[in-house]
């Protein structure tokens, strides 16, 4: 059996619900965000986890918990996971902040692969620590399902490395909205992209909520 990694990125914050960045804000999971964590624990609790990996930001914590509690396996925690630090443009919208740093907001549009925010992380930061968790998961599990709980632009980081496409274009070429599942399997052929961002476990309700 090869190994398969299932990326989970977080349930709703105020922060996904407002669209406004949220990297090192340790936000909580709304109340909708917490039925997003149950909703997921209901849905693949049946099968066989191997691992848990989970950045320790409480977001992910929570949402990880509804699963780990269920079937009993305690996560381990990576700093590799957590999501990129914006810095000063940490709990704004992109149209505010468009308006406060208007030239370096366009840099980093345009190529957030080697332009950081203001005081924040360059998206090549993120793939060099996150790449980091998943060698050691590699090298640990040769085999079974692992999950892996983390953030939206550190998940497409990933996934941009894993099918060599620019990490500079993350932003525009992978979508991962709240509570989404992407899957990807390791063999001998190297990362095969299985799933993207799919949230068939969720309801209508939770479906349709505002925010990215």
């Amino acid at each position: 059996m090869n190994l398969t990694l299932y990326f989970l990125r977080h349930g709703q914050t105020e922060c996904s619900r407002n669209n406004s960045f949220c990297g090192s804000i340790d936000s909580e999971l709304t109340p909708e965000g917490l039925d997003m964590a149950k909703a997921f624990a209901d849905a693949y609790t049946s099968k066989n986890w191997t691992a848990i990996f989970c950045s320790p930001m409480r977001r992910t914590v929570l949402t990880a918990k509804p699963l780990y509690e269920a079937i009993g396996i305690e996560p381990q925690f990576r700093d590799g996971l957590k999501e990129i630090n914006y810095g000063l443009w940490e709990g704004k919208t992109p149209e505010i902040i468009s308006r406060e740093y208007h030239d370096d907001y366009i840099r980093w549009s345009a190529d957030p692969a080697w332009n950081a925010p203001n005081g924040g992380e360059m998206a090549v930061t993120i793939a060099s620590r996150a790449l980091q968790v998943i060698e050691e998961i590699k090298q640990n599990y040769s085999s079974g399902n692992v999950l892996v709980v983390s953030h939206k632009a550190t998940i497409r980081i990933l996934l941009c490395s894993f099918l060599g496409v620019d990490v500079g274009r993350f932003r525009f070429r992978l979508g991962c909205p709240v509570a989404s599942v992407s899957v990807v399997e390791f063999s001998s052929h190297g990362p095969l992209l299985k799933v993207l961002a799919d949230r068939s476990h969720l309801d209508e309700r939770l479906l349709n909520l505002p925010g990215t």
